[in-house]
């Protein structure tokens, strides 16, 4: 069995910001799927049921993303699953660009705080995990202020893309194994960002996206 633990803050409020894209990334996957987070225990929401023949649980803590171990602690001793090999985090990345995402078999949080509440409960950092690209914020705005932040108009119009590239990593890693997930997914750069073009006639521009 897999269990796909998706990181972020509980709570409409938090639901679009960058910080919570491990939320959005299993809510995708379970959507495809037709699964439901219907269940409620040890501390996250759950959905389980079967992707590509594979049996799996997708989890969102409950705990707030900086105790995020408390809830992946007790769901890996409640599953009896071997977090080296049948646990996958998704997570936010400031540091990767935008729509750009990154597996690894092991390693340390990297100052990603609900990362390194896992290490803690888990007891060690040997656990796969999937770093989803933000980006960096552009001109003199707060980091902290942009991770917990709105997505801006023009990265929203293209999060369909990058939630399905994080589904069908997730589908490889659990049917073809972490090694090949990593050859093919990691290797491939974000889609180049669209040229916009501006139309023939003078009746006006096209519209420019703003941040919310």
């Amino acid at each position: 069995m897999f269990l796909i633990v998706g990181l972020g803050n509980p709570g409409e409020q938090y639901a679009r910001h960058r910080h919570n894209v491990g939320f959005q990334c299993v809510d995708y996957l379970a959507d495809r799927h037709g699964l439901r987070f219907n269940e409620k225990q040890h501390k996250a929401r759950w959905a389980s049921g079967v992707i590509r023949g594979q049996r799996i649980v997708l989890a969102k803590p409950l705990t707030f993303m900086n105790d995020s171990g408390q809830a992946v602690g007790a769901l890996v001793r409640w599953h009896k699953i071997d977090p080296a090999v049948e646990l996958l985090v998704i997570y936010d990345d400031l540091d990767l660009p935008f729509e750009t995402i990154r597996l690894r078999a092991n390693g340390s949080a990297g100052g990603q705080n609900g990362m390194r509440s896992i290490i803690q409960h888990l007891g060690g950092q040997n656990f796969p995990r999937l770093r989803v690209g933000i980006g960096r914020p552009e001109g003199r705005q707060d980091p902290k202020d942009y991770v917990l932040g709105n997505w801006s108009r023009e990265q929203t119009e293209r999060l369909p893309g990058l939630y399905g590239r994080v589904a069908d990593a997730v589908e490889t890693v659990i049917t073809e194994g972490l090694t090949l997930a990593m050859t093919r997914f990691n290797a491939s750069e974000a889609p180049p960002r669209p040229k916009q073009r501006r139309p023939a006639s003078p009746e006006g521009n096209p519209a420019v996206p703003t941040a919310d």
